[in-house]
């Protein structure tokens, strides 16, 4: 996927003139991102280290009603008034960077959040491979009585336990998934992609060839089926790829087009990211963080403890898809302004 390094947009400097506004949208735009950030981080605080919340901190000061939340006290009171920093701090970072960069273009800031995107996409890809497979290996060496042989009665019996390969055998890699996506420049779908078929084809051959199928397998395929499609639809929407359905669209201007578009991202598209972040990762029962805290698995005897991932791609995907669409947005409202250096979207194809 192109950035703005890769030549995809080019630069509108001062040199031309920004035209009124400019400062104004990105200001929003990166005050959308950075809301996006201090919510998950604020989740993280609330329900995996228990911290109070914002709201037993605004309950504490009197802001909202105890009815809301619990007023915070003492240290409590303090934890929840960071977590509140946490969103100030947030805006005004946001706010601070679009007022101090003015020369800055629409074009410009949406290639930097899309940049942010492509990281988080490529760090998520290298995930699902490396915790598919170590998960797959692990699950084959417990079916097939090799792991207590392999590592030890101690060690098998804690790898048999969720609560134990979640942090002990998946979080490392998903810190190495980290590392090695600052390095690596591609998205890696078409591999994601071939990887699932090449699974389906193990499950065929293994069944039909050699009359041998466990649960494992076919917990692969929806892993990596699953994180091919929710992780891809960022860069889909990037490359303008999603299907659109109608007869007038196509003809018109593209000015037209573009402020169809930003309003549909603003309207729709955010307001989508932000209903699925909310009702998936208000409360611990949640649908998204009552699966990760309790490191869910299937009920599928011997087969991988991988289903709190998925559960989890629907955060990456709303955290995505948000920072995707406001960037989208900034480059509609670019074209809808005509604006130059437009991005031409077979380019950047290339995946």
């Amino acid at each position: 996927m192109s950035t703005a390094s890769d030549g995809a947009y080019s630069s509108a400097t001062a040199s031309h003139g920004q035209r009124p506004w400019t400062v104004q949208f990105r200001m929003l735009g990166w005050i959308s991102v950075a809301l996006t950030f201090a919510y998950t981080i604020n989740n993280f605080l609330s329900f995996w280290l228990d911290w109070p919340g914002v709201l037993a901190f605004l309950s504490g000061v009197g802001v909202v009603s105890d009815s809301a939340a619990k007023p915070a006290e003492g240290a409590a009171f303090t934890l929840g008034a960071l977590q509140f920093l946490v969103y100030v701090i947030a805006v005004a970072l946001a706010a601070g960077f679009a007022a101090r960069t003015p020369d800055r273009s629409l074009r410009d800031d949406s290639a930097r959040m899309i940049a942010i995107v492509n990281y988080i996409i490529r760090a998520a890809f290298w995930a699902v491979l490396l915790i598919g497979l170590a998960d797959a290996v692990i699950s084959f060496m417990r079916v097939e009585n090799l792991l207590e042989v392999t590592v030890g009665a101690d060690l098998a019996t804690e790898l048999g336990r969720s609560r134990f390969r979640g942090p002990f055998v998946h979080t490392p890699l998903l810190i190495l998934s980290l590392l090695i996506a600052a390095r690596s420049r591609t998205l890696g779908f078409h591999w994601l992609a071939l990887l699932v078929v090449a699974s389906e084809l193990f499950i065929v051959l293994t069944r039909f060839v050699f009359s041998y199928e466990q649960a494992f397998q076919g917990d692969l395929v929806r892993f990596w089926y699953g994180a091919l499609f929710l992780f891809a639809s960022a860069y889909t929407l990037f490359e303008d790829g999603h299907v659109r359905v109608d007869v007038v669209y196509a003809g018109l201007s593209e000015e037209t087009k573009g402020l169809i578009n930003a309003i549909g991202c603003v309207l729709l598209g955010i307001t989508m990211c932000w209903t699925i972040m909310i009702f998936g990762m208000w409360s611990k029962s949640s649908i998204i963080n009552s699966a990760l805290l309790a490191y869910e698995v299937s009920q599928s005897g011997f087969g991988m403890y991988v289903k709190y991932w998925m559960a989890g791609f629907l955060a990456i995907f709303a955290v995505t898809m948000n920072i995707q669409f406001t960037g989208y947005a900034l480059e509609s409202i670019a074209d809808y302004r005509s604006e130059p250096g437009k991005r031409t979207k077979a380019e950047s194809s290339g995946h």
